[in-house]
């Protein structure tokens, strides 16, 4: 099972999430079949039916997700089916009012964009890629690894069907990744001491494609607008305060929704059950190490008041894809350690980047009530009235500034 005609393969990749899927995509189209490369994936998922209920687990995807989607063949599927588009998004602080001069709105049609980008269910994204991979003659292995083992010219890898042998392995297996714990790569991490609540709520006021994310004492809550109508919530609590909303009835907990929004949205009724999941942050200290790298939560995990953690995940696999492919143009090997270099530098800095700025909205937004975490929240009002400055934040989110990946940049 070393790959087709008992050769290894050229790149292996552990885990078939949104993250992993998509680097398989990328290689297996860029290679144009020079390439052997598998994914390692036990629980492939079926996109959803056009009619079945949109799933809680979403995400935001921003115009560079979109463009590196469309470049692993797996736009055209997504878009097919379901996708909600959000235009705006308006951003305030609970000393503010959800309609006052201190609430922060970015309009899409100030950056010259028709949208800020595209809530969808992961498992679309997801099954919309692996079909995108196979379809480019990608390896879909439905099995996990068991254990790695790093030789002097490939990596061994054990799984339940049998061992496996490549030249690089991606790991791209979550924050819990056996690939990074296998190799011995330490990371730095810390619990947000927060609950994370998933849930679709209808609203008495329609959304009008547009975000709305308040700053709470005890927390941070987003309403992400979904394509049925409803909304998307993740309410990012304080452990005690997320106790008492999951154990509450249907009618008090959309009460609480209703209070912690303000009214933004008129009256709030839970329309699906509660997911929760703690939250916490990682930042492994190397993306990279001999034939290995790291890319998604394997690498790092932010807070997801930004919604950057997908997004950031799908920029790690388009540079690595696209250095991997560069030097199998050269006729170098895909686990060369002088391309792992340069991937991991460049990663690395910028989600570091990202991740400080993350840190510090949810410092000094979203908890802080010392002097200076009051002038940060009435900075909201300030940012509001500049245009240079609110472009940059748009730009950011949009995800088309820094040192992106030529997929990102490719509205093709």
């Amino acid at each position: 099972m070393s790959g087709e005609h008992g050769e290894p393969f050229d790149v292996l990749i552990a885990g078939g999430g949104p993250v992993g899927a998509c680097a398989g995509a990328l290689l297996a189209r860029g290679g144009a079949g020079a390439l052997k490369v598998g994914i390692l994936e036990p629980r492939r998922p079926v996109a959803p039916a056009r009619d079945a209920a949109v799933d809680l687990r979403v995400s935001a995807f921003s115009r560079a997700s979109e463009r590196i989607l469309r470049s692993a063949g797996a736009w055209q599927a997504i878009e097919s089916c379901r996708v909600s588009p959000y235009e705006r998004m308006r951003v305030w602080h609970e000393r503010e009012r959800p309609e006052g001069s201190g609430v922060l709105v970015f309009d899409a049609a100030d950056a010259g964009e028709p949208n800020l980008g595209h809530i969808i269910e992961n498992r679309l994204v997801q099954a919309s890629l692996l079909d995108a991979f196979e379809a480019a003659g990608g390896s879909l292995i439905g099995a996990e690894a068991r254990d790695v083992t790093v030789r002097e010219a490939r990596v061994e890898v054990a799984t339940g069907d049998g061992p496996l042998s490549t030249r690089l392995l991606v790991g791209a297996d979550g924050a819990r990744s056996l690939v990074r714990e296998r190799i011995g790569l330490t990371v730095e991490a810390r619990s947000y001491e927060q609950t994370a609540i998933v849930a679709a709520v209808a609203t008495e006021r329609p959304h009008e494609r547009t975000a709305w994310q308040r700053f709470l004492a005890t927390g941070t809550l987003a309403f992400l607008p979904l394509a049925d109508g409803l909304s998307s919530i993740v309410w990012s609590a304080d452990a005690a305060a997320a106790a008492t909303l999951l154990s509450a009835g249907a009618e008090e907990f959309g009460e609480a929704l209703t209070r912690a929004a303000d009214r933004a949205l008129g009256g709030v009724r839970l329309a699906s059950e509660r997911l929760s999941f703690p939250l916490h942050s990682l930042a492994a200290h190397r993306y990279a190490a001999e034939r290995i790298a790291l890319v998604g939560d394997a690498a790092h995990v932010v807070h997801p008041l930004a919604g950057q953690g997908v997004n950031l995940g799908l920029l790690d696999a388009a540079a690595l894809a696209e250095l991997v492919l560069a030097a199998r143009a050269e006729r170098e090997d895909a686990g060369a350690q002088r391309v792992l270099r340069q991937y991991e530098r460049w990663r690395r800095s910028e989600t570091a980047l990202m991740a400080t700025a993350i840190e510090l909205f949810n410092r000094f937004l979203a908890h802080g009530s010392d002097p200076l975490a009051r002038l940060a929240q009435r900075g909201l009002a300030w940012v509001n009235r500049s245009t240079e400055v609110k472009r940059f934040f748009m730009a950011r989110a949009l995800g088309t500034s820094g040192h992106l990946p030529r997929a990102a940049l490719d509205a093709g």
